[in-house]
């Protein structure tokens, strides 16, 4: 059996019925064998050093679990502190956590209490990371497509933006944020500034009739300085393809219109050409059309020029006759002395050279213009004339029906007479007036050209001058006329009227004034021709339009020239 004192020392504790039955049994084999006191106690205190081994290292077992315990909860609280200060939270948070800690008991009890915590900051941190990570891959991918090195833009590679882990605040990822939507705005920028060269690029292909595909070279999403720095060396060399052509174009269409008025094209031949015609002072930026500037139909107008060329050098003659004739016409309508083309034909024929024949083309073209010039000036007097024809017409009527003894006898369109005549008789009575101010239309005229203003080769205000002498003669006839019939006291003055009329011829002067101002024109026309001097000489003349423009105006001014050009 046992002893109390052992049985205490290994069992401190009440002991288990099994235990006991082990301890009984135990000294029950010992009285059995016969074992000492001195054995019994020597075996119980090794039984009672082993036992307090297993005690020593259940203890030590124990003592290590709980070590490991609070180095557990002190690196969990550390790993909240610092997960807190990674994302920026405040101290508020760890401080809660280390208070949560406070009063709970056993070491299991505290690492339970901050197991969630960390949980949850760590997850916190995971989804910050994430975030983070987001916004950097997106700046990475933005950087790399507008430095396009991939693409072998020949720029250095962009520094890469890498997440700091020990960086994770809310304050470093709104940096990231701006610098990611500072990047979308350039991109977005570049994207337009990209699209509206494009467009200018094809733009311009298209005029210049190019292939869009074939020019610039560049790759579908590049935004990247390169390619922009390219796409505006491209369009600048468009640019400078187009003015070119450009150029070209318009000297090419001034010929061609040059020769479309020169040969009078009709406009149905003009019309394939119109569209480039009206585009002939248009900008650069105006021309618009597809194939405008492009080198087929830049062909196309320059066969245009060359087959005007040709037909010119047919046509020449024709072109030198048919230009005389618009030249007679307008000298016609300006009431100039005409020109006989019969030597202009002649010289010309005499001329080989092609060159002295588009000279000869050029002095017409010249003279044309200024007799055109000449009678815009002398419209508004002419015009006057005519009116002042058609009144001494009316006045030459006027005085045969004065003279008819039968003009008051009653018959069929008596009245019609007599209302011609009561109108007649109003318009005579204008005439002064009307004289008076023609007379100042060609003074103001004369004054300001510093020539006389000739009519049909007579100088207009020797004629009106004839013409108020001449009224004043009859005036004074009638005046004395009517004297002597007071003085009579003879027949009515009716009739003695038409039975003495007014015998006393008609100045020259006024002879030719009413042949030349008459509706017809041809007695003006007849002493035009009779005022002219025959020529005595076998050799043809030189026409007006072979004299250089110099020479025209050594005499005096252009339009005194243009009334005294003729045929030598």
């Amino acid at each position: 059996m046992l002893s109390l004192k052992f049985r205490a020392i290994l069992f401190p504790f009440q002991m288990e019925p099994r235990r006991e039955e082990l301890l009984h049994e135990l000294g029950e084999m010992w009285d059995e064998i016969g074992e000492g006191e001195e054995d019994r106690r020597g075996m119980l205190h090794a039984l009672e050093e082993a036992c307090l081994n297993v005690y020593r290292a259940k203890v030590e077992q124990v003592r290590q679990h709980r070590a490991q315990l609070r180095r557990e909860i002190a690196d969990s609280v550390a790993e909240v502190a610092a997960i807190c200060a990674t994302i920026g939270e405040p101290p508020a948070t760890v401080q809660t956590a280390c208070s949560s800690l406070q009063g709970t008991g056993s070491l299991k009890e505290e690492l339970g209490s901050i197991a969630p915590e960390l949980a949850e900051m760590r997850r916190r941190r995971e989804e910050r990371r994430r975030q983070f990570s987001d916004v950097t891959e997106r700046v990475n991918r933005i950087q790399h497509e507008m430095m396009n090195v991939a693409a072998g833009g020949g720029q250095p590679s962009p520094a890469a933006v890498v997440v700091d882990s020990s960086d994770l605040t809310t304050t470093k990822l709104e940096e990231l944020t701006a610098h990611l939507q500072h990047l979308l705005q350039e991109k977005e920028s570049r994207t337009k500034k990209v699209a509206e060269l494009v467009g200018q690029l094809r733009s311009s292909s298209m005029v210049l009739g190019m292939d869009p595909r074939e020019i610039g070279g560049r790759q579908a999403g590049d935004i990247s300085d390169g390619a922009i720095a390219r796409l505006a060396s491209e369009i600048e060399r468009l640019r400078e393809i187009k003015r070119s052509r450009m150029e070209k174009l318009q000297d090419l269409v001034g010929s061609m219109l040059e020769l479309w008025n020169l040969m009078d094209t009709p406009a149905e031949e003009q019309r394939r050409f119109q569209s480039v015609a009206c585009n002939i002072a248009a900008s650069e930026d105006e021309i618009t059309d597809p194939d405008a500037l492009s080198m087929a139909f830049i062909h196309n107008v320059e066969a245009e020029v060359v087959r005007l060329e040709r037909l010119k050098e047919c046509r020449m003659k024709d072109l030198v006759v048919s230009k005389y004739e618009a030249l007679k016409e307008i000298r016609r309508r300006a009431r100039l002395p005409e020109e006989d083309d019969a030597d202009a034909v002649t010289m010309f024929d005499a001329i080989d050279s092609d060159a002295e024949r588009a000279v000869i083309l050029e002095r017409l073209e010249v003279q044309i213009s200024e007799a055109k010039d000449l009678e815009f000036s002398r419209k508004d007097v002419l015009e006057r004339v005519d009116k002042w024809q058609a009144a001494l017409e009316e006045e030459s009527w006027l005085e045969e029906y004065n003279r008819n003894e039968n003009r008051y006898n009653v018959g069929k369109g008596t009245h019609l007479v007599l209302k011609r005549a009561e109108k007649a008789r109003a318009l005579v009575s204008k005439m002064p007036a009307m004289a008076e101010a023609l007379t100042a239309k060609v003074v103001a005229w004369e004054k300001e050209r510093g020539v006389k203003f000739e009519y049909d080769g007579e100088a207009l205000l020797e004629m009106l001058e004839d013409y108020s002498n001449t009224r004043k003669e009859k005036e004074q006839e009638r005046k004395r006329q009517r004297d002597q019939r007071r003085l009579q006291g003879a027949a009515p003055a009716a009739e003695r009227d038409a039975a003495s009329p007014v015998a006393r011829p008609l100045p020259k002067n006024i002879k030719n004034v009413t042949r030349t101002l008459s509706m017809g024109g041809s007695a003006g026309a007849g002493n035009g021709s009779a005022r002219k001097a025959p020529a005595a000489s076998s050799r043809p003349g030189t026409p007006s339009f072979l004299k250089s423009p110099m020479s025209a105006r050594r005499g005096g001014s252009d339009e005194a020239q243009m009334v005294s050009d003729s045929f030598e």
